[in-house]
């Protein structure tokens, strides 16, 4: 889940997004098959999701901006998928990562609805339709899990792939949540501290350590979606809509403090 703050994957899987361009073309075709069917499968959805933007378009108060910013949202995070390919241990992209991929189209359009509908704040009914979505993504999170252990596909690429949508769904809606004057704009802490937490890592190897798994992670990131989610309910004004983003933020800070200190009380190796 996104609020978890730990590498996923280990060496092996952050080796995929370091090396060279001619090192990961090599290694990709060596991989011709997973390749093929990765390609098509988020290729498929890319268009598909252009289109459903067409069409929203024609029936919103929203221009080609917001067209553009779906497609180049959406191609943006189906490529760095593919930069993550050779990380991925199966022969094909297989159906978790495939609802995934549906999660991330979904996030795509919530973005681009967030950004580009200036009067989103006045119109109950697309601000019913954006939470509808969300909640739609939010109940998918849980079905790419149970396709992964049902059809014997999990692994490291599909945890990190599904802890990134997460993430990026959960930045998106604090955005919303700040452009439509719900909570201040410490709303945003809620979506870049997990992007912090990585950057920090950068400078401090400690916090790069491995974490277990924690239910308590989990929960904070359901609660982390489903706050924002109440706060984009159109009747949810401040100082309601304010407490409550206060609220999931607290929570998400004493989760991440809590694995901080873990980590922080690691020995260190030599």
């Amino acid at each position: 889940m996104a609020s978890e703050p730990e590498r996923l994957g280990g060496d092996n899987f952050v080796g995929s997004w370091s090396a060279s361009g001619a090192g990961l073309a090599a290694r990709l075709l060596e991989r011709r098959g997973l390749l093929n069917n990765t390609l098509a499968t988020l290729s498929g959805l890319l268009a598909g999701t252009s289109v459903v933007a067409v069409l929203v378009s024609f029936h919103l108060p929203v221009g080609w901006d917001f067209v553009a910013s779906v497609i180049l949202s959406l191609a943006l995070m189906f490529s760095l998928v593919v930069y993550a390919l050779p990380a991925h241990p199966h022969r094909s992209f297989g159906y978790a990562n495939l609802v995934t991929a549906f999660r991330a189209s979904l996030v795509s359009l919530t973005f681009a609805t967030v950004i580009c509908f200036e009067s989103l704040a006045a119109t109950d009914i697309a601000l019913w339709t954006l939470v509808g979505v969300v909640l739609f993504a939010l109940a998918l999170d849980g079905v790419d899990g149970y396709l992964a252990r049902r059809y014997s596909q999990e692994s490291d690429f599909g945890a990190r792939f599904d802890m990134e949508v997460d993430a990026l769904l959960i930045l998106v809606l604090s955005l919303a949540a700040a452009l439509l004057d719900k909570a201040g704009l410490w709303v945003l802490l809620i979506g870049l501290m997990r992007y912090g937490f990585v950057a920090t890592g950068w400078v401090l190897p400690r916090l790069n350590g491995e974490l277990s798994a924690s239910f308590r992670r989990k929960l904070v990131c359901v609660l982390q979606i489903a706050a924002l989610c109440i706060i984009l309910v159109p009747f949810v004004t401040p100082p309601y809509s304010t407490a409550i983003a206060a609220a999931a933020l607290s929570a998400l800070v004493y989760s991440f403090a809590v694995d901080i200190l873990f980590l922080l009380r690691q020995p260190v190796e030599t």
